[in-house]
């Protein structure tokens, strides 16, 4: 057992019923936040899933057109993994998502409509760590969606027929940060992270010549395990949770 010490995560907050998921591409919650999603719908949570783009210019050697619908689909089948079903897609063209108020609104009317308590995003800073650059999509929506979850609560702000203000929002939770702040035990969920990313076979062909499931094994193995030295040694997965 790690010896506690201010460097250490705290749990995620658990009085919650409902929480919305707002990313950029498929596989982008697949990468790391799994494994805590399949354990909060074990314990009878509801998530959904928003994500701005079909993530279709994201592989070379096939054209958007082909690419997007089999990415949905991909996206579709590894949600259904972790117990989320509904999936929705904003339209936003992959590659060249711009922050903006247009993004704010849409991410907005999606708060708006599921009504939860908790919202997880990925990382908005323009770099993983310090180390690689982000992508220009990631920045917009996670920066949007920190924005958004305030907006959804103003009736003066993009005010929209049959969608009610919601203000309900009490935190924001923002996987891949390199500042993270809690986490949740990856152990009960980890088996089915793993199925889960590998529902998103087609791309993760394209990214490594290792077998699928070990790439996918050890890569989110690998990440909970170093995660776990900051919470008590249990494989874990992280977030910067800011409270609203």
């Amino acid at each position: 057992m790690t010896e506690p010490t201010n460097n250490q995560l705290k749990p995620m907050p658990e009085d919650w019923t409902r929480a919305l998921a707002v990313v950029a591409h498929p596989d982008d919650l697949e990468y790391g936040c799994s494994a805590a999603i399949a354990s909060w719908t074990d314990g009878g949570r509801e998530i959904a899933y928003v994500l701005a783009t079909r993530g279709e210019a994201g592989i070379d050697t096939m054209e958007p057109a082909k690419c997007g619908p089999l990415r949905e689909q991909e996206q579709r089948a590894s949600a259904a993994v972790v117990g989320v079903t509904e999936v929705e897609f904003l339209d936003y063209k992959d590659g060249v998502v711009e922050y903006g108020t247009a993004l704010r609104r849409d991410i907005a009317a999606a708060i708006r409509r599921h009504r939860p308590e908790l919202v997880i995003t990925l990382n908005h800073r323009d770099t993983w760590g310090g180390v690689a650059w982000n992508t220009p999509d990631h920045v917009a929506v996670g920066r949007a969606t920190l924005d958004a979850a305030g907006d959804a609560g103003n009736r003066w702000i993009f005010p929209e027929p049959g969608l009610e203000p919601w203000n309900g929002v009490r935190w924001v939770a923002v996987a891949g940060s390199s500042t993270p702040t809690h986490a949740v035990d990856a152990t009960p969920g980890m088996e089915r992270a793993v199925l889960s990313l590998l529902e998103h076979r087609t791309y993760i062909e394209v990214l490594t010549s290792e077998d699928p499931e070990t790439y996918v094994r050890s890569f989110l193995t690998g990440y909970a395990q170093t995660t776990g030295e900051r919470f008590g040694g249990k494989p874990a997965v992280a977030f910067e949770l800011f409270s609203r």
